[in-house]
This record gives structure tokens, sequence and C-alpha cells, in this order.
């Protein structure tokens, strides 16, 4: 019987491994370089207590810390897409392999990974069935709850810096500034720990197991295990004497 064309459509629908790695380097450059212009205001900051800034610099400073949070909103969308397009590949022909349609439909999967705050719960219970379908829970058990306390504390982070953003009071700005910083920081943090789930299930690829559904045709000879050896029967001719013809 020829093997199952669903596996190798499901996983070919999905991104490659390599666009999966480049949305999340992305992403964590992007709010690398993002942390790194909040340090800079904040510093900017302190100098204003005692100094006043040249408008140019205090602009510039205001809408680089702009232009940062926008490309950070855009590269968490995008690598969103990417890893969760990757997701349903994989467990479409996981489903596949064994033989069976995915649980969960293709749209709750989408809705699951992201809707906001949603998808702190739904989103690593997706990664965490494919890990049990792939049977790789045991070796993945420990970087998906990495990962998920991460993004959960990182969320918070990131909900308290927006709720305090809207305060004018010069010391509201700089203690907002230190929490952008961290939520920052936090977001690559979870990232790079994605990036880590993300290779422990790339390094059992689905191309292996589906070796094992391969079954030699009917029109293909089998290699037939060769039998033992018979041991040599005893000469039944007296010694010094040929053996009959």
């Amino acid at each position: 019987m020829p093997v199952a064309p669903g596996g190798h459509d499901a996983v070919k629908k999905g991104p490659a491994p390599v666009t999966v790695r480049a949305a999340l380097l992305s992403a964590i450059t992007i709010f690398g370089l993002a942390a790194a212009v909040h340090i800079v205001r904040y510093a900017l900051l302190l100098i204003n207590r005692t100094s006043l800034l040249p408008p140019l610099v205090a602009g510039a400073a205001l809408w680089l810390g702009v232009l940062a949070s926008l490309a950070a909103i855009v590269a968490v969308i995008l690598t969103g897409v990417v890893t969760t397009s990757w997701l349903i590949a994989r467990r479409a022909a996981v489903y596949e392999h064994l033989g069976q349609d995915d649980p969960r439909p293709t749209w709750a999967l989408w809705a699951g990974c992201l809707v906001p705050v949603v998808n702190l719960a739904w989103a690593p219970v997706y990664v965490i069935e494919l890990a049990h379908a792939e049977q790789t829970q045991a070796r993945l058990r420990g970087p998906i709850a990495a990962w998920w306390i991460a993004w959960i504390l990182s969320t918070a982070v990131s909900i308290f810096g927006i709720a305090t953003s809207f305060t004018n009071k010069p010391q509201g700005i700089a203690d907002n500034t230190v929490t952008v910083i961290v939520a920052y920081l936090l977001g690559a943090g979870v990232l790079v720990l994605l990036w880590q789930v993300f290779d422990a299930f790339v390094r059992k690829p689905v191309e292996r197991p589906l070796h094992r559904w391969v079954v030699v045709g009917a029109d293909q000879p089998q290699a037939q295990p060769e039998p033992p050896e018979a041991e040599s029967p005893p000469a039944v001719e007296p010694d010094q004497q040929e053996p009959a013809a």
C-alpha cells in the first residue's frame, strides 16, 4: 500500500522550518531593539530631570519608542500567523499518520492561537496535544511548561505596562518606561523558549514516522529470511571410504 498522501500534503501546506525560524529570529531581534530604545529613553528621562533636552532629541526618543512598539506588534502578529500555520499543518500530518482527523477544527486552532489572552490557555493545550499524539510528551514537558509560564508572566507585565502608560507625571512616565523594558525583554525570552519547543518538534520530523507507513506491494518481491544453516548430517560411509555416488 503506498504512503498515505494526506500526511505529505499537510506538511507541504505549512511553512518550512527555515521560515518559522526566520520569523522567530526577526521578532526576537525587534524585541531586543525595542528594549534598547526604551533603555535610551529612560536614560534621557533621567538626564531631563536636571537639564532640558533639545527638542530634536526629545522628539526622536519619543518617535523611536512609538516605531519600536509598532514594529514589535507587527512582529508578534506575523510570528503568530507563521507558527500557527506550522502547528496546524504538523497536527494534520501527525493525526493523518494515526489514521484519524485532527479533533480540533481549523478555525478553533486559529482562534485559540491568535486571539489575545485566549491564546494563553488554548495555544499551549494544542501544543501539548500534538506532543501526546507524537508520543514525545515526556521529552517536551519541560520546554512547554517553561514557555507557557514565561508567556503568562510576559502578558501580565505587558498589560500592566499598557494600563500605566496614560500617566503624565514624570515619575509615572519613568516607571512605565521601566515596565515596558521588562515587558520587551520577557517577550524576547518567550520567543526564545518557543524556538526551543519548535526545535524539539522538528528534531523528530513527521517524515520519519511516515517511513513506517510504507508496505511493500504484491508486485515487489519481499526479501525472505534465510533459514538457518542446517548442521551437516553425520557421515554414513565408513572412514577411509568415498561417499556413494
